[in-house]
């Protein structure tokens, strides 16, 4: 881990700023989300990774954020297009947790195809899982697809099975927090059983992401660390209503935010870069995207 520590005095903080000439291990920064690798990624483009004199004035600071930022963008609408074309006109998409604008710079991921499909004109459906525990796809997935004007449904989790073996979903896109080299990802609890529904009702499972989510350090999925959360995710809920707990207190839980899925569960990986299917993934091809 990197522990280098930044001087928030460097950053031209207002004099007055209670955190001004404080002294932040990035560790703890980047321990915060132990699971999703981007955070990470743009931590070591901050710190200027490799480089024998970083220079963290304010000015630097914002041209690298820049940087990162447009880039970001570049990458979703180039992953959006190539995952677009494997979208079919009438075709049923499920989708889980939120992949779109509210969660990534640009367009989206997963979302971002869904938007360049219906852009493109073609007549789509999307059904989009609540995804429990914190109902991202419930809460944000149904916003950002109701101001675009797509057509979707929410159901519970447990109702894409029922969905598959009526013929409804045609396919599925899901999002990645972070890819490990033979291909396995992992991604917002419950993909991984979506992942099973789909090869078991034989329909194309896809992850879709920018190349700053392959881990070129990572070789396999049994790697990536999964972060766990609070107890009361599961409990209950809150929100602007307040708290409310439905199961007794002492209750045990289990609370991964994240499962891993396997490359053989994989129809193709969608990145910036191209569309990388199971067998090519299964070659180490991730390998040879490594720049620098």
């Amino acid at each position: 881990k990197n522990t280098r520590l930044l001087n928030f005095q460097t950053w031209g903080v207002p004099t007055r700023s209670p955190i001004r000439g404080h002294r932040v291990p990035l560790n703890l920064v980047r321990d915060a989300r132990p699971t999703a690798v981007n955070l990470m990624f743009a931590i070591d483009k901050m710190i200027q990774i490799g480089s024998a004199e970083p220079d963290f004035s304010g000015a630097r600071l914002s041209v690298i954020a820049s940087e990162l930022m447009n880039r970001e963008v570049e990458m979703c609408a180039s992953m959006s297009k190539f995952g677009a074309a494997l979208i079919k006109d009438g075709d049923g998409i499920l989708t889980h947790c939120n992949t779109g604008a509210l969660a990534v710079p640009g367009m989206g991921t997963a979302l971002g195809v869904i938007r360049e499909a219906w852009k493109q004109g073609k007549k789509i459906h999307v059904y989009v899982d609540e995804t429990r525990p914190l109902l991202q796809g419930g809460r944000l997935t149904t916003y950002e697809l109701k101001r675009e004007g797509i057509p979707y449904t929410l159901i519970c989790d447990n109702m894409a099975a029922v969905l598959m073996k009526q013929g409804k979903i045609q396919r599925v896109l899901v999002g990645a927090d972070r890819i490990a080299l033979n291909g396995d990802f992992a991604n917002k609890i419950g993909t991984y059983s979506v992942a099973i529904l789909s090869k078991y009702h034989n329909v194309p499972f896809h992850g879709v992401a920018p190349l700053s989510t392959v881990d070129f350090n990572c070789e396999s999925g049994q790697d990536i660390p999964i972060e766990q959360r609070s107890p009361f995710e599961v409990l209950g809920a809150s929100g602007s209503f307040g708290k409310i707990r439905w199961a007794p207190e002492d209750s045990h839980t289990f609370n991964p935010a994240f499962d891993v899925t396997p490359v053989d569960l994989v129809e193709s990986l969608i990145l910036d870069t191209g569309i990388y299917e199971t067998e090519k993934l299964k070659t180490g091809c991730l390998r040879g995207l490594k720049k620098g």
